[in-house]
């Protein structure tokens, strides 16, 4: 095999299909049509369905470790680079909405002026969307909620936000400053779906306490179910960041009483070593976290030693 097949089946992976494929490495599609023909020769299996431009189970599998083959030659450029001169590249991190908020235009303007030649591409998505990502090499790392178990990837923790409710107003509980989970299972609620961390810490806390809460509508996104409670669409369990404190309207922040905070931190994939510019990027985002977060209303900084500095 060669880096022109694993780069034609990436590209098939992609852009679903190989007429796409051939456009986005700037070939005909005959010649990406002769390196999968040569690759799954070689392999003794079936990569693209050709019926459908799919991945087999076969190629999906070659393809996740094209992904990581394909970051560590990146790698292997942008470390030669940073030895010999200033670090620069690309560098594609993953953000939750909510954090993402306050944390984005800080962490930016940080590397204008620690690392100039550092091209930062932000994925805005939810922590059940950015994980794959994460695997799969798409991301070089992702902050988001957590805690992850996956051995797969290596996570640190940032910081704690208080769950809250949020209730428009005139909802029976917009006039109460605190609420424990039993007041809120008289209501149907605005949560994400289960299997989302957020939501499962939520219901598992509740069954602790032989409470079980309804949904009214379940949306696996912090900013699309705050933006519905302060339309007046229904009273929303959500993160304190997304409802920050400047921000204003006809609904109301409530204490939820026996609820844990939420952890977020950063994810990376243990299966890969960073190159230098991640590295810049993840020791820049942790002094700007750490300058910024104690500023969140409801945010609570983790005061534990975090990895040496990545240099």
């Amino acid at each position: 095999m060669d880096l022109r097949q694993l780069r034609a089946l990436v590209a098939i992976a992609d852009h679903q299909s190989f007429s796409a494929a051939a456009r986005s490495l700037h070939t005909v599609q005959s010649n990406i049509s002769t390196h999968i023909a040569r690759f799954e020769r070689e392999l003794r299996v079936i990569l693209v369905d050709r019926s459908t431009g799919q991945l087999t189970p076969e190629g999906k599998a070659v393809v996740d470790r094209a992904r990581r083959i394909e970051a560590e030659l990146g790698a292997i450029d942008a470390d030669i680079t940073a030895m010999v001169g200033d670090v620069g590249g690309t560098v594609r991190m993953g953000v939750i909405g909510t954090t993402a908020r306050w944390l984005v235009p800080a962490l930016l303007q940080a590397l204008d002026e620690g690392y100039p030649k550092v091209h930062l591409i932000i994925v805005d998505a939810t922590t059940t969307s950015l994980l794959p990502q994460i695997r799969t090499g798409l991301l070089d790392s992702a902050v988001i909620n957590l805690p992850v178990t996956d051995p797969d990837f290596d996570t640190e923790v940032f910081f704690e936000e208080d769950r809250i409710e949020v209730a428009p107003l005139g909802h029976p509980l917009a006039d109460r400053d605190e609420v424990d989970l039993a007041e809120l299972a008289e209501y149907p609620l605005l949560m994400n779906p289960p299997g989302t961390t957020f939501r499962d810490a939520i219901d598992a806390e509740a069954a602790n306490l032989g409470v079980t809460l309804s949904s009214h509508a379940e949306v696996d996104g912090m900013r699309l179910l705050a933006s519905l409670a302060f339309q007046g669409f229904g009273a929303a369990l959500l993160p304190a960041s997304a409802a920050p404190g400047w921000l204003q309207g006809d609904w109301r922040r409530v204490t939820v009483s026996g609820l844990t905070r939420r952890s977020v931190g950063l994810v990376t994939n243990r299966r890969t070593s960073p190159p230098a510019p991640a590295r810049a990027v993840r020791e820049t985002l942790r002094q700007v976290v750490a300058a910024t977060a104690p500023e969140q209303p409801g945010l609570y900084l983790v005061n534990r030693p975090g990895p040496e500095a990545e240099t």
